[in-house]
């Protein structure tokens, strides 16, 4: 009880193929195998991408920075 035994299988292939008919069929298993060609071939196109180098990072130079011109005792007094 409950498994597949060689009849049940060939009634279950025979109902399918009255359901869908032969070149249903094979045309959906063409389809199929398409498929999975692209999806290796995408597969393998990102494996041999190089791999980008990082952004160039912008070091910035350290500038001391100058106090403003203090105005002497003489310019004020002018």
């Amino acid at each position: 009880m409950g498994g597949l035994s060689l009849p049940h299988l060939i009634v279950l292939a025979l109902v399918v193929l009255v359901l869908f008919g032969r070149g249903r069929i094979s045309e959906m298993m063409g389809d199929f195998g398409k498929g999975i060609k692209s999806f290796k071939a995408g597969m393998t196109d990102e494996d041999n991408k190089p791999v980008p180098p990082p952004p160039a990072q912008i070091q910035q130079q350290a500038t001391p920075v100058q106090p403003a011109a203090q105005p002497t005792s003489t310019e004020q007094g002018q």
